[in-house]
C-alpha cells in the first residue's frame, strides 16, 4: 500500500510539473513577465508544488524494503 501511495505521488508531482511548464508559457504567463518580470504565481506554485510532490513520491518508491 505505501509503495502504491507513493507512485501516486510521483506520478502526480510530474503532472503537476508538466502543468506547471504549460503555465509557464502560456498568454497570461507572459503579460505578466511583460509587466513585472516574472511569471504568473499560479505556475511558480505549480512548479514548486510538483517538485516538491514528485520528491516525496520518489524518495517512497525507491526507499529499501522493510
Amino acid at each position: 500500500m505505501n509503495k502504491i501511495l507513493s507512485l501516486a505521488f510521483l506520478v502526480g508531482g510530474i503532472i503537476l510539473i508538466i502543468v506547471g511548464v504549460n503555465a509557464m508559457n502560456s498568454f497570461s504567463s507572459d503579460v505578466s513577465r511583460f509587466f513585472t518580470g516574472s511569471p504568473t504565481d499560479k505556475a511558480v506554485w505549480m512548479l514548486i508544488g510538483g517538485v516538491v510532490v514528485a520528491s516525496i513520491g520518489a524518495a517512497g518508491t525507491f526507499r529499501g524494503a522493510k
